[in-house]
């Protein structure tokens, strides 16, 4: 969740008037069952090309999309703008359309009395931000779909996430909240505008961050906090931070991993307590019922402190990040739970959300109509598993078991706890659409199963492949769950780091395929995400074949910059190609002209001047995705790094004294927190000098084998060195005309080395403190 916005009196009063309006009318706990895909009704959003947008084309409600033409109206017609905002995979959202956007009554309320905009927060996560802002300040929480009222002028007046249609428990519903803020707005308009007015300036302020003076960014003492913070709630039972729901956290998880290398450092010792949270979170997230054991693939979050029982989207933004987690987790400590698990990971990945021409679709629905001639879709229907399911599925593939001396279907029933009953917790099944249902988990592990049933590991995992091989085959006949294939610039950013991860890993079993996958992602971004004519990249692509009579892209935001720019280094890592590496330096020139904050630091969201948004933000937390600020310290630490520019450090120091003023800072920002303790010791530089043979190649084969923090690395091709590695030719030598390796680490250079194993050693001991 963002940094609740928060100027004091003034968000108390706000707080008080939306009470007034609603009495305390925000719920976010209503469940619904399907949406609407066509009607007798079309509106404008016909002609877009969102899946989000084009879900909601036939519903009676006059939508708009949000721009120019609705606004107009607005103002024209001295009307408030009723502004819905949700993405195409979203639960709640689908239940809202459901109950009242497809509901004659209550979309004539809405027609007679606003001017209806819906936005896909996927493509407009600008609008999506101030708006989320301010139900922050206002009521402390946040969620889709998003419900805003807001002046012809945008400014909110009032504002929540899920409304019931009608009044239940005491709480007004939808359509009573619609008709009070029409009958408000007729009223007591220019009451309202006054308040509006409040409302933007309290956002502004809130804007305002608290100044570091110093040139000190305190570094050792904002370690010392954030680690306390995060061993204070750990989770050890069931892994991660505090209790349900549990999400995954990728960044916190990243910061803890590298915060295990500058323990220390700081502490003078290793703190293996660290790296435990680290390793035993995802090994219980990979055991869990948000890993989808029959094929693959995570779910965004489970609802229960166990992470047994997922909320069922997959979104694409989880894959990428959980892949480059625990690939660097494998690095730091081999797992071969980790590997077995990002391998099936890229597997979905490429079978599920690949678009032909080699980027990724933004995600898969929660929801699904449990058989084809089912009238209604529930959530987790194509995921859950009756147990006669599960023996039918087992007699029907007998002879594929034949092999196994043991009783698979009484082992296989056992590791992923499954029972007659069902194994869902009536508490996480409210509505009871899991009644009897079996989400698979593993509450032990195939080293405690094997021992039960006394089998080896080897028979019990190929049993567990093959059988949940066929399950895969009957569950993909069952309705798929909608996919979104609305491809965003940011997370495919997000994916091509963790391809370049694990093409990495020459223990993968899909090495080579990823290698070429991530290829043919960095050709679609070349091709497809930048605008050449503008010089600038688009936030969201789509298929050719998908059709729209609105032409006009919207180009990235700060996100999309800095995600593909990480991208960019992390593949040029894996692929030493110097266009991938100037691709990146391109991009953060055009982020530097775009977004750069000369006045303070720190980058801006939105583009300066930019059309219908009431305030310019500046995005100070990581949450289910980093920051673009977090991202940005460590691409202008590496940038500066491989070409030497003190710009690009300014920008980075100058970036982290704006944000370091914040409370709980490495705690709030874990990227940039990891971004700092590069910043502290400087980047890690690796220089190999040699020609390009097999020789030269064995070292980058050694240097991937380790989770390198803050790593620039530089190929020098004796024969013809590559134009940004020139500046390290004439200082960079070979030893005895062998090839050789130049290491420098906390701004310390080592002697060079020539031998592979040395280098292994050093390596070793320095960046991965193994066991």
């Amino acid at each position: 969740m963002a940094r609740l916005l928060s100027t004091g009196r003034l968000a108390a009063k706000i707080t008080q008037r939306l009470s007034d309006f609603t009495r305390g009318s925000v719920g976010n706990c209503w469940q619904g069952i399907r949406m609407a895909t066509s009607g007798e009704h079309t509106n404008r959003l016909i002609n877009e090309k969102s899946p989000y947008l084009l879900q909601h084309a036939h519903n009676p409600v006059d939508w708009y999309p949000f721009g120019q033409e609705a606004i107009e109206r607005a103002k024209r017609e001295n009307k408030l703008i009723f502004l819905s905002v949700g993405y195409s995979t979203c639960h709640w959202c689908h239940v809202m359309e459901k109950e009242s956007f497809e509901d004659e009554t209550i979309a004539k309320v809405m027609n007679d009395n606003f001017v209806n905009v819906k936005v896909d927060r996927e493509e407009r996560p600008d609008v999506d931000r101030i708006y989320m802002s301010f139900i922050q300040m206002t009521s402390g929480g946040g969620g889709w779909p998003m419900s805003v009222w807001i002046t012809p002028e945008l400014r909110p007046i009032m504002a929540g996430t899920y409304f019931p249609p009608v009044d239940r428990w005491g709480q007004p519903g939808f359509r009573t909240i619609l008709q009070r803020m029409a009958d408000k707005w007729r009223r007591d308009s220019g009451e309202l505008e006054g308040f509006s007015s409040s409302v933007v300036a309290a956002m502004q302020e809130s804007l305002k961050m608290a100044e570091n003076t110093s040139d000190d960014l305190a570094i050792e003492e904002k370690f010392k906090e954030c680690t306390k913070i995060y061993k204070g709630r750990f989770d050890g039972v069931w892994g991660g931070f505090g209790h349900s729901p549990k999400f995954p956290e990728v960044s916190r998880l990243n910061f803890l991993l590298h915060a295990f290398l500058h323990a220390k450092i700081f502490l003078g010792k290793t703190d293996e307590d660290i790296f435990h949270s680290v390793s035993y979170t995802l090994e219980k997230i990979c055991h869990g019922g948000i890993h989808d054991h029959v094929f693959g693939g995570f779910s965004r979050y489970s609802v229960d402190q166990k992470w047994h029982v997922p909320h069922f989207e997959k979104m694409l933004y989880d894959q990428a990040q959980l892949m480059t987690i625990l690939c660097n987790s494998y690095r730091m400590r081999p797992r071969k739970l980790f590997l077995d698990v990002v391998d099936r990971v890229f597997e979905y990945m490429c079978s599920d959300l690949r678009e032909s021409r080699g980027a990724f679709f933004s995600g898969e629905d929660a929801d699904s109509f449990p058989t084809h001639a089912s009238p209604e879709k529930i959530e987790g229907a194509f995921y859950a598993w009756l147990q006669s399911e599960i023996e039918e599925a087992f007699e029907e593939n007998a002879g594929k078991l034949a092999e196994f001396s043991f009783n698979a279907l009484e082992v296989f029933l056992h590791h992923y706890s499954a029972k007659e009953e069902g194994n869902v917790d009536h508490r996480s099944d409210p509505h009871g659409h899991l009644q009897s249902k079996n989400i698979l988990m593993i509450t032990g592990s195939v080293q405690k199963t094997a021992e039960h049933f006394k089998i080896s590991v080897e028979e019990l995992q190929k049993m567990l492949s093959i059988a949940n091989e066929f399950l895969h085959g009957i569950r993909n006949k069952r309705p798929r769950p909608h996919l979104d294939v609305k491809m965003v610039c940011s997370w495919n950013g997000l994916v091509l780091t963790g391809l370049s991860k694990l093409a990495s890993l020459k223990e993968s079993s899909v090495q080579e395929d990823c290698g070429k996958v991530a290829g043919e992602l960095f050709k679609f971004i070349q091709e497809n995400f930048f605008d050449h004519e503008a010089g600038k990249l688009k936030r969201v692509c789509y298929s050719p074949s998908e059709q729209s009579t609105s032409n006009a892209p919207i180009y990235g935001f700060l996100d999309d910059y800095a995600f593909m720019i990480r991208g960019l280094l992390d593949y040029y890592e894996f692929s030493l190609r110097e266009d991938v590496l100037l691709f990146a330096k391109d991009l953060q020139d055009i982020q530097d002209k775009l977004f750069w904050d000369a006045e303070k630091g720190g980058y801006f969201y939105t583009e300066a001047n930019s059309d219908n948004l009431i305030v310019r933000m500046k995005e100070d937390y990581d949450g289910a995705e980093p920051s673009g600020n977090s991202m940005s310290v460590k691409n202008l630490l590496l940038l500066g790094g491989y070409f030497d520019s003190s710009d690009y450090r300014d920008k980075a120091k100058n970036t982290l004294k704006h944000f370091s003023a914040m409370s709980h800072f490495g705690y709030a920002l874990p990227e940039m927190m990891s971004s700092a303790l590069i910043h502290d010791t400087g980047v890690n530089e690796i220089v190999i000098v040699g020609p390009d043979n097999e020789a030269s190649m064995e070292f980058v084969k050694v240097i991937r084998e380790f989770y390198i923090p803050g790593l620039t690395i530089f190929r020098v091709n004796t024969d013809s060195a590559k134009e940004f590695a020139k500046i390290k030719k004439d200082t960079h030598k070979m030893l005895n005309n062998l090839p050789t390796v130049h290491i420098c680490f906390n701004q310390t250079c080592l002697p060079p080395e020539t031998s592979v194993d040395n280098v292994r050693r050093i390596l070793a001991e320095k960046y991965t403190s193994r066991n």
